[in-house]
């Protein structure tokens, strides 16, 4: 990976899940708890868990609903805020993540936090991982009504931060999303080579991959 010009860069805008957190704890709720759980509490198979969730899931994804724990509750019939709790085990830090954070804070720049994860999911990470006093604002696209992947949510970003799109860093797992901030003017651009832990490395196209915190600091 190309070293980053910071000295072009004065605002860092930071993804949570999958890009500082590991994307194992959501990638196991959604796939593996929650349909299990669903089974239990409906008194179903599994296999029919699965044939029901999938096009729910399917159909949702990119929306702001996709990432809200109210649309699901109400959906399932479940109380997915509590069922987040029984696998809290699992949420983690990405390695040097932190070492990262505390780098580009001591180094003066601007840190916030744009997350499409509900309150609720934020809430119980910043709980278990201590992240916050790194971070000028922690913004849910919740806050805005539009997820990341919306223009819209970049001009509610704009309006409510003001900050300069060209002197600005964004890293992000999702390429969807990397998309949108590169449309919107969003200089400086990087993908998440390996989200989950558990899981091998991702294509990242055309944009240039993260994958240790500590390649970043170079010339910071």
């Amino acid at each position: 990976m190309t070293v980053l010009p910071w000295r072009d860069i004065d605002t860092v805008l930071l993804d949570m899940d999958g890009t500082l957190l590991d994307l194992h704890y959501d990638n196991h709720f959604w796939l593996e708890h929650l349909p299990q759980r669903y089974a239990e509490l409906h008194g179903i198979s599994r296999a029919m868990a699965d044939l029901e969730l999938t096009p729910l899931f399917e159909g949702n994804a990119g929306q702001l609903k996709w990432y809200c724990l109210d649309f699901w509750s109400r959906e399932l019939k479940i109380p997915v805020r509590e069922l987040k709790l029984e696998t809290a085990h699992l949420i983690a830090l990405r390695p040097d993540a932190d070492t990262f954070l505390a780098a580009i804070n001591k180094a003066g720049k601007r840190v916030i936090m744009i997350t499409n994860a509900h309150r609720d999911s934020l809430s119980l990470k910043m709980e278990r991982i201590e992240l916050a006093p790194y971070f000028e604002r922690l913004i849910s696209s919740h806050d805005y009504g539009y997820p990341k992947e919306s223009p819209a949510f970049w001009d509610a970003l704009q309006a409510d931060i003001g900050f300069d799109p060209a002197r600005s860093l964004f890293i992000d797992d999702t390429l969807p999303i990397l998309r949108s901030a590169r449309d919107f003017g969003v200089a400086h651009l990087l993908a998440v080579k390996q989200p989950d832990s558990q899981k091998g490395p991702k294509d990242t196209a055309e944009f240039a991959a993260l994958g240790d915190y500590r390649e970043l600091l170079e010339g910071l």
